[in-house]
């Protein structure tokens, strides 16, 4: 808990008298004012994290947790339960989307095995930090302790501290886990206190009638477990996944060292809820890439007041939409950096 702590008081606002700065080129740069739109917005929120009126290209890192869920054992998911360690595999020998996505927008990729219900085989890639070997069936109980839930954030927390030790200045993060929707469908339930059937999504397409088994078992742990949306820690340990307590430790520590985090999809953004709960600044850190086909990633994204940049159609996961924001960023920035002033091309402003 104290790594937690200390990691929650190093963080501090966004700073202000840069993004002013910041804005006043974005201005004078040779356009229409605010004509470059969610691009300038990028531009001049990462100037505030990074408190440099014209932030350096970042390198890039994707942040990858992998770890399985208790709650499959109600029959929620269409796929098995060992289809988690065998994309882990897939991952880190390169044929996966993330690992695709990571290679084309030259990203670090950094996949670790926070709670997946197996043992893996030493492969390189892999990073171990399994806390468990997947939650408790959270339709029955709580899906973690305090204790498991707490060690898996500064596990989160640790991770991110390596890449950013690295040169990381830009971190996506992304999941994977059969049955991780349904965790986070509870985190969005908790938060928004919308009915669950209006916040579910089928995930990896359940059809009709395993999304009523789907639904009966979320609203099950909701009335075993009566999360408290004041109490996030008690949220993500009663509903939540090791996975997600791993990436709620990541934008946390991406938020102390004022790096930029993008958000990727729905169980991410059942991170960043509890990450925005637990540190209500550590919001201004985070970058949003899609809007999910998954229903409760719209009203997560109300919540945390973040805006997507790409409607793509995604429900993947992996961290497949902060890969594909990286590329946007790059623009924001090359932008900023690249393009001429009024005065420096010679052209007229506006009168």
């Amino acid at each position: 808990m104290l790594k937690l702590e200390r990691t929650m008081k190093k963080i501090k606002p966004l700073d202000e008298e840069v993004m002013k700065k910041t804005q006043a080129r974005l201005d004078d740069l040779t356009k229409p004012p605010g004509s470059l739109g969610v691009l300038e917005d990028m531009a001049r929120q990462i100037a505030g994290i990074t408190g440099q009126v014209i932030p350096e290209l970042p390198r890039k890192a994707a942040i990858l947790m992998a770890g399985d869920h208790g709650i499959v054992k109600e029959g929620v998911a269409p796929f098995p339960q060992e289809v988690t360690p065998q994309m882990v595999l897939n991952f880190v020998r390169g044929g996966a989307a993330m690992s695709v996505l990571t290679r084309h927008v030259g990203a670090e990729l950094y996949v670790v095995d926070i709670g997946v219900a197996a043992d893996l085989p030493d492969v390189q890639g892999i990073i171990k930090r399994k806390v468990a070997y997947g939650t408790k069936n959270m339709a029955q109980g709580p899906a973690m302790t305090m204790e498991e839930a707490v060690q898996a954030v500064e596990v989160g927390i640790e991770i991110a501290e390596e890449a950013i030790e690295k040169g990381a200045g830009l971190i996506g993060i992304g999941e994977m886990g059969i049955g991780n929707t349904s965790p986070s469908t509870a985190i969005v339930a908790a938060y928004s206190q919308l009915p669950v059937p209006e916040v579910v999504g089928r995930g990896t397409g359940a059809d009709d009638e395993r999304m009523k088994i789907k639904i009966a078992a979320i609203e099950r742990a909701l009335e075993i477990n009566k999360p408290e949306p004041d109490k996030p820690l008690e949220v993500l340990a009663k509903v939540g996944g090791l996975e997600i307590a791993g990436l709620v430790g990541v934008i946390l520590n991406c938020a102390a060292h004022r790096v930029p985090v993008i958000i990727d999809g729905f169980i991410s953004g059942a991170a960043a809820l509890i990450a925005g709960a637990l540190s209500p600044l550590s919001k201004q850190y985070m970058l949003g890439s899609h809007l999910s086909e998954e229903p409760g990633h719209k009203v997560m994204l109300e919540i945390l007041g973040i805006k997507p940049v790409l409607m793509m159609h995604m429900r993947l996961g992996e961290g497949t939409g902060a890969a594909l924001a990286m590329n946007l960023v790059d623009a924001s920035l090359k932008l900023l950096r690249e393009m001429a002033t009024f005065s420096e091309a010679g052209v007229s402003g506006a009168v």
